[in-house]
């Protein structure tokens, strides 16, 4: 009982790590996604180059480890001259690192959209960017929402990782208490029911955005 009345007096703590996690997932969530489509546009419409460098971007961020991109920006950077605060160096990750997952995910479900529903909006007259926007876009996020929503997840869950480049977040409180009050378990089975509620309404947003996208038709076939 003493254990949690020590956990309700450092209740600010958690505060305070809840909040700057809920930040850094929904910025960082939100650019992400718009990297994402941006990306994935300029695949189908940029220079030849242009488009390898873009592969060759998305394959470094899919095969390397989140926390060693995190150190790199944090840590490696300052050798060349280029310093930037740990929730810099956090939100820049979470974005190239998530936005190339992002771009991957929508370029699968544009592979196996159906081609008709494009050369329809060409015909109509649909510029290509206004096709991207209007036709193509709504489907393939609409269609894509289950694993974009594990995504968001994943995402989320790596915001843990940043508390080793100090960032003060929700792991980096309940490690904090721990190593204060020496009650290990009880604060990070706190910070697990903090992230487990973020997760939950993750998935229920998922959920209705899905049911809404189903009544106005937006799935490909």
């Amino acid at each position: 009982m003493n254990e949690w009345m020590t956990i309700w007096e450092a209740r600010d703590l958690f505060i305070d790590g809840f909040e700057m996690t809920i930040y850094l997932f929904v910025v960082s969530a939100i650019a992400a996604l718009i990297l994402g489509i941006v990306l994935l546009y300029q695949l189908e419409t940029a220079h030849r180059f242009i488009r390898y460098a873009i592969r060759a971007f998305m394959t470094v961020m899919r095969t390397i480890p989140f926390l060693i991109l995190a150190y790199l920006l944090y840590y490696g950077l300052p050798q060349m001259g280029i310093r930037m605060e740990a929730e810099t160096a956090g939100f820049i990750s979470l974005i190239l690192y998530h936005g190339a997952y992002f771009c991957e995910i929508l370029r699968g479900q544009r592979l196996v959209m159906s081609k008709g529903l494009t050369e329809a909006a060409e015909a109509l007259g649909f510029r290509q960017h206004q096709v991207y926007k209007d036709v193509v876009l709504p489907n393939i996020i609409m269609s894509s929402l289950p694993l974009l929503g594990n995504q968001l997840i994943i995402c989320l869950k790596d915001t843990a990782f940043l508390c080793i480049i100090t960032v003060q977040e929700v792991t980096a409180s309940a490690n904090s208490i721990q190593a204060t009050y020496f009650i290990p378990f009880k604060a990070f089975l706190v910070a697990i029911v903090l992230y487990w509620i973020i997760g939950l309404i993750i998935e229920n947003s998922i959920r209705l955005l899905g049911q809404w996208g189903s009544k106005k038709g937006l799935y490909h076939a």
